[in-house]
């Protein structure tokens, strides 16, 4: 356990470092080759739109070796680094949106792959523990990559980063292929309705993916009121945000250490109902006047956004049949980041109104998720979430048994 465990966090540190140092770097070569604000953020964009296909990506997970085909996404997204080499001039900027999109498509792959590889790897009991440490090496990563991948940008320009950040998921491929691994059974199932039925059937996980899209969707809803409320309201220099978003990680970090004894003891519901929470109260505390308050209100969300989608994602990993897992984690991984991708434009325009107003319906919206959650039949029972067995998510998928119907909570 503890060998296979070490692989997988280093491999999140490896993909954490490349992935966050290349995303940055993406933008600020697009800025300097077309001087153009809008074309650079479109890169993000491209990052973003695979994540719509979820389903349809990670049904590659359930029809393929898992490992064989994580392997392989790391190998494409290295040779696709490369092609950046080829950038000379404006001309070849849209390499730099390809590249761009393959990542997108890589996350989509490696990030449900790795969540269906992992029960095969670890015992049940430790998954959330697992969890989140990977989750404090992403999160550990944010804190360093930028300044990295700015710094060899500046001293040796973009085709430096690109190999660098090549070379990382090639490490990763040779990672995946050291872990010892449980048999998986086949798919019994090849649509796509199979890993909708388990997600809706299943009521901890409707819980937890829901509880997570909505923490997830609000922090995008937020971004556009944060600033407002630091340059605007408190009059700080742009800067500043540098320092919430260093002490947001900092959280994370934190956070993603203590998690899974957390989960272990009261399971994944109540923990993700407790990161909903946290993360509404560091929402109103950047409501106060007091720059203190927002950097308090940073750590507190960057400790209770990634609980939501830890507690979810082991939700999914524990509560989901092995033959089923790459669809469904693919699904959750959608429903679960796509609201982000209207939410930060209604953001935008609602800060119009008011960026503490804004800041509070967000913080209104995920309280009223939180205590929804604990409110339903079986609530923040920790047993709950244990007594549904993988079976009774097997049958929901072939159909046998009605969602909330008997043997499912």
């Amino acid at each position: 356990m503890r060998r296979n465990a070490v692989l997988f966090v280093v491999i999140s540190v490896l993909s954490g470092f490349g992935s966050t140092a290349m995303s940055l770097v993406a933008g600020i070569w697009i800025l300097d080759l077309t001087g153009s604000a809008s074309r650079a953020a479109l890169a993000g964009l491209c990052v973003y739109a695979p994540t719509l296909f979820g389903p349809w990506l990670g049904g590659l997970l359930d029809r393929l070796p898992r490992r064989p085909l994580l392997v392989a996404t790391n190998l494409l997204l290295a040779a696709s680094l490369l092609s950046l080499l080829a950038v000379r001039g404006p001309a070849q900027t849209w390499l730099i949106y390809a590249v761009s999109l393959a990542y997108g498509i890589s996350y989509v792959l490696l990030d449900a792959g790795e969540s269906a590889l992992l029960p095969a790897a670890l015992p049940a009991g430790t998954l959330g523990e697992v969890n989140g440490w990977r989750s404090s090496a992403q999160e550990g990563m944010k804190l360093v990559a930028p300044l990295a991948g700015a710094g060899l940008y500046a001293w040796q320009g973009g085709g430096a980063v690109a190999v660098l950040c090549a070379a990382l998921p090639v490490v990763g491929a040779l990672l995946y292929l050291a872990l010892r691994l449980t048999a998986v059974p086949a798919s019994p199932e090849r649509g796509l309705r199979a890993g909708s039925s388990v997600l809706l059937g299943r009521r901890v996980l409707r819980v937890t993916v829901t509880l997570a899209a909505v923490s997830i969707g609000v922090s995008g809803f937020a971004i556009a009121a944060q600033y407002e409320v630091v340059t605007v309201g408190l009059g700080l220099r742009s800067a500043f945000l540098g320092v919430l978003l260093s002490a947001h990680g900092a959280g994370s970090v934190a956070g993603g250490l203590i998690v899974g004894r957390l989960i272990a003891r009261r399971g994944v519901t109540a923990i993700g109902v407790a990161g909903t929470v946290l993360f509404a109260a560091g929402l109103l505390a950047r409501c106060l006047p007091w720059w203190p308050a927002l950097v308090a209100g940073a750590v507190l969300g960057g400790v209770g956004l990634p609980w939501t989608l830890i507690a979810a994602v082991t939700a999914v990993q524990t509560h989901t049949p092995v033959e089923l897992l790459g669809r469904v984690a693919a699904t959750a991984n959608t429903v679960m980041f796509g609201p982000t991708a209207p939410a930060i434009p209604l953001g935008a325009a609602a800060v119009q109104v008011g960026a503490r107003a804004t800041l509070l319906a967000g913080a209104a919206l995920c309280l009223t998720a939180a205590v929804a959650a604990a409110r339903r039949p079986g609530g923040l029972d920790r047993s709950a979430g244990h007594e549904e067995t993988v079976r009774d998510g097997a049958d929901l998928a072939r159909g046998r048994v009605a969602p909330d119907g008997p043997g499912v909570r």
